[in-house]
């Protein structure tokens, strides 16, 4: 069982930046690719970022595509969304999940473990 904590939502004007964390307690953190999803109230959860497990690739979804990096530390079990330049659109629930497989990495299907979520709310 891997636990998933995230930490760093918050309340942030247009053009603000925020960083995201999630602290996992798996000892095997670099065999996990882990990933940040969002959901705002009526729609569905979409894909934001993952990261593979050594920390060599990355991926985005288009609405965030250079506004947003993914990182990883895994000597603290750690990963992190940077997100800059938010938008209003960008307000959501975050979650922070973990997969052990690989896959199509934008799909929750893929993630065994998902964390409690840290709100985000960009004003305008």
């Amino acid at each position: 069982q891997v636990q998933l904590v995230e930490s760093g939502g918050g309340l942030v004007q247009t053009g603000g930046s925020l960083s995201l964390s999630c602290a996992a307690s798996a000892r095997t953190f670099r065999l996990y690719t882990m990933a940040w999803f969002r959901q705002c109230p009526g729609k569905e959860r979409e894909f934001v970022a993952a990261i593979t497990g050594l920390g060599d690739s990355t991926y985005y979804a288009d609405s965030v595509k250079g506004r947003f990096t993914i990182s990883r530390d895994n000597a603290k079990n750690t990963d992190y969304l940077q997100m800059n330049n938010l938008k209003p659109e960008d307000t959501a629930v975050y979650y922070c999940a973990a997969g052990a497989m690989g896959g199509n990495l934008a799909a929750g299907a893929l993630y065994d473990y998902w964390g409690q979520g840290t709100q985000v709310t960009v004003s305008s």
